[in-house]
């Protein structure tokens, strides 16, 4: 089910890109395609920090021009983030956009503990980031979505036709919308 709007400061987007070494060189193109008020996760974790730092400044400009928020996964705050991205504790405390990671209901539990905007479930269906992996599956992953007193953006396997019939606040992918 789609939760309602929690977020006073500023709207949970409904469609979240991450990034990712395989998808880095698409994702300018990408950016342009999606829609205004949508959010780059920024990690690229692959990098040297000056060069993540430089990528990221690069991605900011890009996805600001396009209406898309970036939000930072172990960015300094200084960097300039629309918010925060990872674990529950990593959110905490944390101003602008925080979206938390979740795999259980507890781990929801623990992203509203710490006043996440949304959280991303995951893994809904199989994905090239862990393959062979365990994921919730559609029926597992509705019986938790609906307990959450925040939206939730299903990630892991994503694509818009799996997205409409999960019927959720909104979804994330990495392959799926590059």
């Amino acid at each position: 089910m789609a939760k309602r709007q929690t977020n006073k400061r500023a709207p949970v987007p409904r469609l979240v890109l991450i990034s990712d070494a395989r998808n880095d060189a698409a994702l300018e193109r990408a950016l342009a395609r999606l829609p205004r008020g949508s959010a780059l996760v920024f990690r690229h974790y692959h990098l040297a920090p000056a060069r993540r730092r430089l990528r990221f400044a690069q991605l900011k400009r890009v996805a600001r021009a396009h209406g898309i928020r970036i939000v930072g996964a172990r960015v300094p705050r200084g960097w300039g983030a629309d918010g925060v991205y990872g674990t529950a504790r990593e959110v905490a405390g944390r101003n602008g956009l925080r979206l938390a990671t979740a795999h259980s209901l507890a781990e929801i539990g623990a992203a509203v503990r710490a006043q996440a905007d949304a959280v991303l479930l995951s893994p809904v269906f199989p994905t090239r980031s862990h393959p062979g992996g365990a994921v919730l599956g559609p029926v597992r992953f509705g019986l938790i979505a609906r307990q959450s007193p925040i939206p939730v953006i299903a990630l892991g396997g994503m694509t818009c036709r799996r997205a409409a019939a999960l019927h959720v606040w909104g979804w994330a992918a990495i392959d799926g919308l590059v």
